[in-house]
C-alpha cells in the first residue's frame, strides 16, 4: 500500500508536470503566432495602402479606403498605425527597404568586375520587381510630397545618398581601371540616375509605348560612349 500510494503520487506529479510544460509550450506558440500575425497584418495593410495610392493618389487615400482594400475594419488600421501619416511613413519605409534589399542583393551577386556590377544595377532598375507600375506610382507620390513633408525628404535623401555613393564608387573604379580622362564619376552617376528615373516615369505614364529592351539599349549606348573599353559589344 505504501508503494502503491507513492506510485499514485508520482503519477499525479508527472501528469501535473506534463500539463504545466504543455501549457507553457502552447503559450509560447500562441505568442509566436501573435507576433507573426501582427507583422503579417501590418504588411497586409501596407500593401493595401500602396494599391490605394497607386489607384487614387496619396491625398485622396483614406484609412477607410485602406481598410476596405485589405478586407479589414478601420479599427484594425488604427490599432496598427494610429494615423494616416504614420501609415504613410511606414509605407515609404517598407518601399525603400525593399529597394535597398534588392539593390544590395544585386550588388553582392554581380561579382567583382565593376562593369558587371554597374550593369547589373542598371538592369535591376528597369526590370520587375523594381520597375513595377504600382510601386512606381507610390514612389512618385511620395517624391511629390518631399517639399512639404520633411520626414519624407529625410527618408528619400537617406536612400539617395546610399545609391549615389555606390554608383559613384563603381564609376570611379571604371575610370581608374580604364585610364579614362576627362570623365567625372559624380557626373556619370547623376546621368545614370536621371536616365533610370526618366524611364520609370515613362513606364508609369505611357506603359503602352515604354519598352524595357529599348531602355536597356539606351543605357548601354550611353555607357559604351563613356566607358568604351568596358561596355563595347562583347566586353562582358
Amino acid at each position: 500500500m505504501r508503494w502503491g500510494g507513492a506510485s499514485r503520487k508520482m503519477n499525479e506529479y508527472s501528469f501535473n508536470l506534463w500539463h504545466y510544460q504543455d501549457a507553457m509550450a502552447n503559450a509560447a506558440t500562441a505568442k509566436s503566432r501573435r507576433t507573426a500575425s501582427r507583422e503579417a497584418r501590418r504588411a497586409q495593410l501596407i500593401d493595401a495602402t500602396m494599391k490605394c495610392i497607386a489607384r487614387k493618389g496619396m491625398g485622396s487615400t483614406t484609412l477607410g479606403d485602406v481598410a476596405r482594400e485589405a478586407g479589414l475594419s478601420q479599427g484594425i488600421v488604427n490599432l496598427h498605425f494610429q494615423s494616416k501619416e504614420n501609415l504613410l511613413k511606414h509605407t515609404l519605409r517598407a518601399l525603400a527597404d525593399e529597394y535597398r534589399q534588392q539593390f544590395d542583393k544585386t550588388l553582392q551577386r554581380s561579382g567583382p568586375d565593376p562593369a558587371g556590377r554597374l550593369w547589373a544595377l542598371m538592369e535591376m532598375d528597369v526590370k520587375p520587381p523594381i520597375c513595377d507600375r504600382r510601386k512606381l506610382a507610390v514612389w512618385f507620390s511620395f517624391w511629390g510630397e518631399v517639399k512639404s513633408r520633411p520626414t519624407y525628404r529625410r527618408m528619400c535623401d537617406e536612400w539617395d545618398r546610399h545609391y549615389e555613393t555606390v554608383i559613384e564608387e563603381i564609376c570611379r573604379e571604371l575610370i581608374d581601371d580604364g585610364g579614362y580622362s576627362d570623365i567625372d564619376a559624380a557626373t556619370v552617376a547623376t546621368a545614370l540616375t536621371s536616365m533610370t528615373n526618366g524611364m520609370w516615369l515613362s513606364h508609369l505614364i505611357s506603359p503602352g509605348s515604354w519598352d524595357q529592351q529599348q531602355s536597356l539599349a539606351a543605357i548601354r549606348s550611353y555607357l559604351t560612349r563613356v566607358f568604351p573599353q568596358h561596355f563595347a559589344e562583347g566586353s562582358f
